[in-house]
């Protein structure tokens, strides 16, 4: 089952966990968007500049790579997207915007994508 997910922190760099998840949740099967500020492409798809709020439908996954103290400006957007779940990476842990969610009724976990995704995880989860 393809799990439509946004990548928030999205970034071309190929040493970075966010650019490998692109890859890999592509080489799985999802459909990606990635977000970010800085322009380019993961797994062939432009990355849209997060600043402007992009309308997105139908999101399942959020999965996070952006710190906590950048993201207080992502909560509203985040929560206006009404993911499905969205996915704490490692370095993302954020108990406000647990709550947050909690209120919205999405679920969310601590956890690592790329992990999720070559255990069979990510799409039983």
């Amino acid at each position: 089952m393809s799990r439509k997910t946004i990548i928030i922190g999205a970034t071309p760099n190929p040493s970075r966990y966010a650019f490998m998840a692109g890859e890999m949740l592509s080489d799985y099967g999802h459909t990606i968007v990635p977000l970010g500020i800085r322009k380019g492409e993961v797994a062939g798809k432009e990355i849209l500049d997060i600043r402007t709020s992009p309308s997105i439908d139908e999101v399942d996954t959020v999965t996070l790579y952006v710190g906590p103290k950048r993201q207080p400006a992502l909560y509203d957007y985040i929560v206006g997207l009404k993911p499905k779940r969205v996915i704490f990476n490692p370095g993302t842990e954020n108990p406000s915007l647990y709550e947050r969610l909690d209120e919205a009724g999405i679920p969310h976990l601590e956890a690592c994508t790329l992990v999720m995704l070559r255990t069979g995880q990510y799409e039983n989860a």
